[in-house]
């Protein structure tokens, strides 16, 4: 099996490929993709590590042979949103990113799994969608918006907040991956109770956890090794479900026939098809149905800004690209 790592000399990228390498099964193959001619160099470092995982690096005009017989491609290409970005900038920038790398995937290897990690996820899946729509490969159960950094922190919090041991406790995150559209389903974690309050505080502190990496970085950087760890996680349970494991459930972000929006995240069973059943998520209390209804407009028009990307190109045009089209 193949895995492809596209952005993989960014610091997601890097991290992620460093676990891939560690940790994928004997005999798997890993490619590392990045515009930086470093690529190559990256997956010679990696190489040295006596892993029976054969890794090599691509760079520049070599995205095709990257893709080449490709089972499983991770997306984690583009630029995190920097101090004082407007986020239209950053969403043109990433989503013109995304339509160009999965454009070469589904030319390339239209049955791979594709792993959205560039943000805004919210809207970059849909840009995938679309691209791999028009391109007449789509298959909702093979895209994936990866969402499991919102989960491995939630699990966090909740077990540094109860006094358990890290990686005791499981907690789906339900919406999206973005502020307010993050919805940590507390009520259904196991073994506890949460007042309001309590849970309304674990909600807060998980919804802005990004915006505390990046002050923490001093505006210097994002998350990147907890995404990277989170990244690795979901990438092993799809492997896990395309080699036929049973009974492998993690959440993500995908086209599940939700009836909040077209794009949803919640848990999901993986198989040797991508996912192929999305799980209820479970019943709610009225703070939960309350936040889960307030978030919804948000995250319909964060999917419907990643549709139009693609579908109506001349609403992003500057007035620079538009002079030049005349």
């Amino acid at each position: 099996m193949k895995i492809t790592v596209l952005g993989a000399a960014g610091g997601i990228g890097q991290a992620l490929s460093l676990l891939l390498k560690m940790k994928l099964p004997a005999g798997f193959k890993l490619a590392l993709y990045d515009v930086a001619p470093v690529t190559p160099g990256i997956a010679v470092d990696l190489s040295h590590i006596p892993t029976d995982v054969v890794v090599k690096g691509y760079a520049g005009d070599d995205l095709p042979k990257a893709l080449d017989g490709s089972n499983v491609v991770v997306i984690c290409a583009g630029i995190a949103r920097k101090p004082g970005m407007d986020r239209s900038d950053l969403f043109k920038f990433n989503a013109t990113v995304i339509q160009n790398l999965v454009s070469a995937g589904a030319a390339i290897c239209p049955n791979a799994c594709f792993c959205i990690i560039t943000n805004p996820v919210n809207s970059m899946v849909p840009v995938a969608a679309e691209v791999l729509k028009k391109a007449g490969v789509y298959n909702p159960q093979k895209l994936f918006g990866v969402t499991m950094l919102d989960v491995i922190r939630a699990e966090t919090f909740v077990a540094n907040s109860q006094g358990r041991a890290a990686g005791t406790i499981r907690v789906n995150v339900i919406g999206g991956h973005s502020g307010k559209t993050i919805l940590p389903v507390m009520s259904q974690v196991g073994g506890f109770e949460f007042t309001d309050e309590e849970a309304a505080q674990l909600v807060r502190h998980i919804q802005d956890a990004g915006t505390e990496v990046v002050e923490a970085k001093a505006g210097n950087g994002s998350a990147t090794l907890a995404m990277a760890a989170a990244a690795y996680r979901f990438v092993n349970a799809v492997v896990r479900g395309l080699m036929g494991e049973d009974n492998v459930v993690e959440c993500a972000y995908v086209e599940g026939g939700s009836q909040h929006s077209r794009f949803f995240s919640q848990p999901m069973r993986l198989g040797k098809e991508g996912w192929y059943k999305v799980l209820p998520y479970g019943p709610l209390t009225q703070a939960e149905r309350d936040t889960l209804e307030a978030m919804l407009p948000t995250l319909r028009d964060e999917i419907r800004l990643g549709e139009d990307f693609v579908l109506k190109p001349e609403q992003f045009q500057t007035a620079s690209e538009k002079k030049a089209e005349k």
